[in-house]
């Protein structure tokens, strides 16, 4: 996706990480360049994926990472747990499509508001999910 620059983790275990999480990605965000609309947009992609972690896995982390390449900036968020795993990915990415009584618009609303978003799981082996949001 891009190169490293700069990192920071955050630990995903209760509603305040979830609130945590998405405050240091709009923070990176800003430091990279990001408009404010596209910093709001980031952070609340960051909110899905970290409540998800919360709901489904109980523990995970964020890795938050400022990153360049080819003279743009931007945010890497690789969100991940080691939680039940997603069974089918496909149906998960679908509007609408919940197993646990939501909306079911997290990952698919997730995916449509970052530039790039890369999914992996495994039924229990946990989830990983990688978005970039460029500046």
């Amino acid at each position: 996706m891009a190169d490293l620059r700069s990192s920071l983790r955050v630990t995903i275990a209760r509603d305040a990480d979830v609130v945590a999480a998405r405050q240091r990605g709009r923070a990176v965000a800003a430091e990279v360049g990001l408009s404010r609309p596209d910093q709001a947009l980031l952070a609340t992609a960051i909110s899905e994926l970290a409540r998800n972690v919360v709901n489904y896995a109980g523990r995970g982390e964020a890795l938050i990472e400022a990153v360049s390449q080819v003279g743009r900036r931007g945010v890497l968020v690789t969100v991940s747990d080691n939680g039940p795993g997603i069974d089918n990915i496909e149906a998960a990415l679908s509007d609408g499509f919940s197993t646990g009584g939501s909306l079911g618009l997290g990952l698919p609303g997730a995916r449509r508001i970052v530039d790039e978003f890369d999914i992996e799981s495994k039924p229990g082996e946990g989830v990983r999910v990688r978005i970039l949001k460029w500046a």
